[in-house]
Parts: C-alpha cells; sequence; structure tokens
C-alpha cells in the first residue's frame, strides 16, 4: 500500500540505498577510495555485493554518492538549526557548533570530503556536485547575516562574502581538529570563532 505517494517498495530502496551510503561512508573513510573494495561496503551494510550494483553502476559512483549524501546531512541540519528562534549572535554560534561538531562525530565522512576536495581540479564532474552543496550552506549563513542585518544587530556588509568567509573558517577549525593540530575544547574553538566573525560584523 502506498505510504504519503511511495510504495513499500520506494521505502525499501530508501532504507536500502541509506544503509549503503552509511557503510561507504565509513569504509572508504578508513580506508580511502583505491584501497576501500565495494565487497567490503556489501559485507558491512549486510547485502550481497551485486545489491550494490543494482543501486551504482561504479565504486566511483558510489563514492561521489556517499560524500554528496554526507553534505546534504550536514545542510539539512544547519537549515534546521538556523530556523529556531534566537539573535543572529545565538545563531551563528548554534551553527558554527553544529558543523565543527558534524565533522567531529563523523571522522570517517570527513576524511572523503576532505581529500574529494583536494581532487576536485582532475574531477571536472565532482566540481559541479560540489560546488552546488557548498552553496547551499553558505546561503544558510547569508540568510542569518541578511535577517541580523535587518535587526539592525549587524552592520551594513557583503553578507555573500561574509557567508562564504564563515564556511570557509569553521570548515578550516574543523580540518584543524581532525589532523589534532588544535588541542582545545569545541567550545573554545567555537568561541574564538565567534569572537572572530562577530568583532567583524557587529554594529
Amino acid at each position: 500500500m502506498p505510504v504519503f505517494g511511495r510504495t513499500k517498495k520506494d521505502v525499501l530502496s530508501e532504507f536500502r540505498r541509506s544503509e549503503l551510503l552509511i557503510a561507504a561512508r565509513a569504509v572508504f573513510g578508513r580506508k580511502g577510495f583505491h584501497d576501500a573494495s565495494i565487497e567490503e561496503i556489501a559485507d558491512m551494510a549486510e547485502v550481497a555485493k551485486g545489491t550494490v550494483y543494482l543501486y551504482y553502476k561504479s565504486k566511483r559512483d558510489l563514492y561521489m554518492e556517499a560524500l554528496r549524501f554526507g553534505v546534504e546531512t550536514l545542510n539539512k541540519e544547519l537549515k534546521e538549526r538556523a530556523e529556531a528562534p534566537g539573535s543572529c549572535l545565538e545563531t551563528l554560534r548554534v551553527l558554527t557548533e553544529t558543523k565543527i561538531a558534524f565533522f567531529e562525530e563523523n571522522r570517517d565522512f570527513f576524511r572523503i570530503y576532505y581529500s574529494e576536495l583536494g581532487k576536485l581540479p582532475t574531477h571536472p564532474s565532482a566540481i559541479a556536485m560540489v560546488r552546488d552543496l557548498y552553496i547551499e550552506q553558505t546561503k544558510v549563513f547569508e540568510r542569518v547575516l541578511r535577517e541580523g542585518m535587518r535587526r539592525r544587530e549587524v552592520r551594513n556588509l557583503d553578507v555573500e562574502k561574509m557567508a562564504f568567509a564563515i564556511a570557509d573558517l569553521t570548515r578550516g577549525i574543523a580540518t584543524q581538529r581532525l589532523l589534532g593540530t588544535s588541542k582545545t575544547r569545541l567550545g573554545d574553538d567555537v568561541d574564538f570563532v565567534l569572537s572572530f566573525i562577530w568583532k567583524g560584523i557587529a554594529r
């Protein structure tokens, strides 16, 4: 019987695809693209190897979809947090902590994200995907900044450039923590980012 326009088969297919992507993120994150195998991913997802190929034509397709799945998950969480009541400063703090904590909690995914960004010049097909998802994320920060300007909490500024700056700064801090070069608590890193940003944009 259809459920909200979807059949039982659709629901099962969506669940199976999600399980494969979660397994792919873990295996790729641990072993890298070249050393990871479809067999390992299938084993972790508890499906037959042939089942993987029902959903993805190649290991490369699965790799890129795992990347997309991870960034979309983060973007969805950021959008939900941005809609909660609060001042511009409070919302920026929540978004900053959410993004850094996401990478902290999903280190396997972050390794995919970080390594793929470094390879983009040699993978033109990946550029558009990562770029669009990245811009989608900056739009979340942009909307928060525009609302802050409307409330006169934030001075007049180029919100698009500032949104990109915030997105880059938060990713940089997350990278430091992943590489182990930041030994401070998560809250301290969030405080640093907010202090740096707010001094430049507050009225």
